[in-house]
């Protein structure tokens, strides 16, 4: 597959008020890519799940660690990783909420694959077709 040229890396703190900051910056770099609103969509409600995963789950109330997003398009698809450098997958003691994050990124993206990090912490790589579900070929 071909890469385009453009790929987007952010790292801010985990906190809540940086989410809307991160669905800002790739709705503005969808917008520059000229991707599909279905698409664009899709990807901001992935994104902004696996950052809230981050900011409620990663990291304990009083410390702010970092959520890392790279976001690479590519000829077919785009490719999401949102990662961090926190407690890992399943060690959160926070059980409040639906815990419908996970399961939402899984019924909207192409492929997911939850990963925990060597040394601590989680990485979420999700792929999205650019071809939607209800485009014609």
């Amino acid at each position: 597959m071909q890469r385009l040229a453009t790929d987007v890396k952010l790292t801010l703190p985990a906190r809540p008020e940086n989410v809307s900051v991160i669905r800002h910056v790739l709705g503005a770099f969808a917008e520059a890519l000229r991707l599909d609103d279905e698409l664009v969509e899709d990807l901001r409600l992935a994104v902004t799940e696996a950052c809230t995963n981050v900011v409620r789950h990663a990291y304990p109330a009083d410390q702010a660690g970092p959520v890392e997003i790279s976001i690479q398009p590519l000829e077919e698809h785009v490719s999401v990783i949102v990662s961090d450098h926190g407690r890992g997958i399943g060690t959160s003691s926070d059980t409040t909420g639906p815990g419908l994050g996970l399961p939402l990124i899984a019924a909207i993206a192409d492929a997911v694959d939850l990963q925990s990090v060597p040394g601590g912490g989680s990485r979420v790589a999700m792929t999205f077709s650019r071809q939607r579900r209800g485009d014609v070929a």
